[in-house]
């Protein structure tokens, strides 16, 4: 099992050829700069194994994370990894950077969809909407009735407006064009969670 934390800096193009054909294939960059393992969990002690891992760090932190940390630095972001089916063993400060990765590898990668506020429910759910002639009025957008017929009564997850996006989104099935060692950047084909500069797990699967 391989993972780490990155940083989502943008999408790109990656030009592959051959004898005959060129293929263009889009990639999201991600900067992955090495992760710090800040804690070890063992199944003795908390029932499951795993990693807490540190990364960017900032200039300040208060007391009680500082003397969780100690002196392996401070981190703006810890996240957890269950390693249940990885055999190596981690210990307190190892550093884990883009060099675990191969190209080839697939990946699942989670990270926080772009909030979009308040929206209707053509935007939110892909509803087509009424019509826009025939006696109707102001409803070419409207998700139509909400239940005024059996059961009387508003189902409960019934799709209907309200706030889109700003969640944990995870995307499967990803693979790693290129790994750029010296740069601690991952290329992954395809588009990612998330804005720019916003944080993502990459696990492979």
């Amino acid at each position: 099992m391989k993972f780490i934390l990155g940083k989502k800096i943008g999408m790109s193009q990656v030009f592959v050829s051959d004898d005959k054909n060129m293929e263009v294939i889009p990639v999201t960059l991600v900067q992955a700069d090495p992760c710090v393992v800040t804690k070890t969990i063992t199944r003795n002690k908390d029932g499951y194994k795993g990693v807490q891992v540190g990364f960017l760090e900032k200039k300040k932190i208060n007391k009680p994370l500082m003397g969780h940390l100690k002196d392996l630095g401070k981190f703006r972001y810890l996240r957890e990894f269950r390693t249940e089916d990885s055999d190596k063993e981690y210990n307190l400060g190892d550093k884990i950077d883009v060099s675990i990765f191969e190209t080839g590898d697939e990946v699942k990668v989670t990270g926080t969809s772009k909030a979009k506020g308040f929206q209707g429910v053509i935007k939110r759910h892909g509803f087509k909407g009424g019509p826009a002639s025939h006696g109707q009025k102001h409803s070419n957008r409207k998700g139509g009735s909400i239940g005024s017929a059996f059961p009387e009564h508003v189902i409960k997850g019934k799709k209907m407006a309200g706030r889109m996006g700003g969640k944990q989104v995870a995307q499967l099935g990803l693979k790693v064009v290129s790994v750029a060692k010296e740069k601690n950047l991952l290329l992954i084909k395809g588009s990612v969670p998330g804005n720019i500069g916003s944080l993502v797990e990459i696990v492979t699967r």
